[in-house]
């Protein structure tokens, strides 16, 4: 029926209000944390970097199946069992066993309650296969465990990725997972592209070594060049510690040098070692080594055992912030490579914003000035309605905080399309019906009632695509996605509680007028 009761009433007019509030907040700043609520704009509208980045895993299963020899030589050692001539070549691990022992070893490996390869019943797999030719056994992930190590390393790399990102503050990074070996980066309004793109390809293993005085390089020593290239070292490949040991690295002033140097704090065990290995080791130049570079190796004067102590390296202010951001993030599990690069300017920016706000602009005032031909006085309750509905919308997204691109504003520019085919559809119906009914009361009633079927069909159908996309797609279809989803709930709040209370409230005051509509 053609009625409103004073709560509804009440409700509608309480929720247009604070909702149209809370869209205004765009353009008003609020002391308030929850009132001070802004749309963030997207890439494309506020400009910023986009890095499509891809991580290389072949020094993980490297890694991996290197530290797989020292359990495969304790394990089978407690069993009796002498591993030979092992060899890592190809991702591929081999090693020879007495052939008495080589069906043990292989029911060993593919038993699904083995300990030292678990099988994964969900996907009826072991995480190593095993393999025998010419008497050698050979060993390699399986391809669910590469799945799974993959997966793994992508975990963390996503994890140390953000960290770093947030270290440098940049407003609200997009940071997502493509398939299992990439990861997607964001970064609105960053205006320092090469500094992000720096520290992401950096890995920042850390570790701590001693040079060693032999001049021949031998089975526990490599050679390793300086971080400028200047001259080379001989290191131990003993690591005395790593980057895991650390708590907390911040760039400093030396007072005595007057140089920018990088401080360190270690955690109870790194301090231990670090005091004994300085102890002991007086005299001796300790290589501070990042990612395969010597930074620095300094001599040990005298024992350090307080747990903290100075990177030098004449290091630039920027340069010091960024390696001790480096050592706080952690080390990356695997290297990083930058596949795709995009960056948008904030003046490109700019004239997407000034693009879009113009075709909704024309699109708005070209349904308006049509609607309102065509149907007079309703037709500027529906124009009313129209702009109430856009405050919904921006009010909703505000509330979120969601990101606004081009395609969303796309979606904006069809949620006003929409509405409007709404309320015709009502409107066209009513004109029907009133050839059929001379109560105008009753017409109108019939109008709203049998025009619910179609606008609800075609209203889901849209929402259902809009969730698909929302889910399958990237981040200018999410963004578009979301929009379209949202202005759909809106159009419907609008055309069967605020459209249709304006109009009750009309056609009350004129049933008896004929040639309402």
């Amino acid at each position: 029926m053609l009625y409103f009761s004073k709560l509804r009433i009440i409700f509608i007019i309480i929720l247009s209000s604070f909702f149209t509030f809370i869209a205004l907040s765009n353009l008003i700043k609020f002391e308030n944390d929850f009132l001070d609520k802004k749309i963030n704009l997207g890439l494309d509208l506020q400009g910023g970097s986009y890095l499509l980045l891809e991580i290389d895993n072949n020094p993980v299963i490297d890694q991996k199946l290197q530290n797989l020899t020292i359990t495969l030589r304790s394990y089978f050692k407690e069993k009796n069992i002498r591993l030979n001539n092992i060899n890592l070549s190809n991702q591929v691990l081999s090693f020879t066993v007495k052939s008495e022992d080589q069906q043990k070893v292989l029911e060993i490996f593919k038993d699904e309650e083995s300990e030292i390869n678990p099988y994964y019943p969900r996907f009826k797999s072991h995480e190593l296969d095993i393999n025998e030719e010419n008497n050698i056994l050979k060993v390699s992930y399986s391809r669910q465990g590469l799945v799974e190590l993959k997966t793994s390393s992508q975990d963390q790399a996503l994890e140390i990725v953000r960290r770093r990102i947030d270290e440098i503050g940049t407003n609200e990074p997009n940071i997502l997972k493509r398939g299992n070996d990439r990861i997607l980066v964001e970064l609105p309004g960053l205006d320092d592209p090469m500094r992000i793109k720096s520290l992401l390809g950096k890995t920042a293993n850390l570790t701590f070594r001693f040079v060693t005085n032999n001049d021949q390089e031998s089975f526990g020593t490599e050679k390793l060049s300086y971080e400028d290239n200047s001259e080379e070292a001989l290191v131990s490949k003993r690591i005395i510690l790593s980057g895991d040991n650390l708590l907390d690295a911040q760039p400093r002033m030396d007072n005595e040098t007057n140089e920018t140097v990088v401080t360190f704090t270690l955690d109870r065990v790194g301090a231990k070692r670090f005091g004994k290995a300085t102890s002991t080791g007086i005299g001796k130049q300790l290589a501070i080594v990042l990612d395969g570079k010597i930074i620095s190796a300094p001599v040990i004067r005298d024992t350090i055992a307080s747990g903290s102590g100075q990177i030098s390296g004449g290091f630039t202010f920027q340069s010091a912030t960024d390696l001790a951001l480096l050592l706080r993030s952690g080390a990356l599990p695997a290297p990083l490579n930058i596949i795709e690069e995009r960056t948008v300017g904030p003046d490109l920016g700019k004239d997407s914003i000034k693009a879009g706000i113009i075709a909704l602009a024309i699109g708005f005032m070209l349904v308006v000035v049509f609607i309102f031909v065509k149907y007079k006085i309703f037709g500027l309750i529906t124009n009313t309605t129209l702009i109430i509905n856009l405050f919904l919308l921006i009010g909703i997204l505000t509330i979120l905080e969601a990101t606004l691109t081009l395609p969303g504003i796309a979606g904006i520019i069809l949620t006003v399309g929409m509405a409007v085919d709404a309320n015709v559809l009502i409107f066209e119906r009513i004109k029907e019906e009133l050839k059929k009914e001379k109560n105008n009361l009753i017409a109108f009633d019939s109008g709203y009632t049998k025009s619910r079927t179609a606008i609800l069909d075609a209203n889901i159908t849209t929402l259902l695509a809009a969730i698909i996309l929302f889910f399958m797609g990237s981040g200018p279809i999410k963004g578009f996605s979301l929009t379209l989803g949202i202005g759909i709930f809106t159009t419907l709040f609008s055309v069967y509680f605020i459209a249709r209370l304006l109009t009750v409230l009309y056609v009350y005051r004129n049933k008896e007028k004929e040639g309402l509509i």
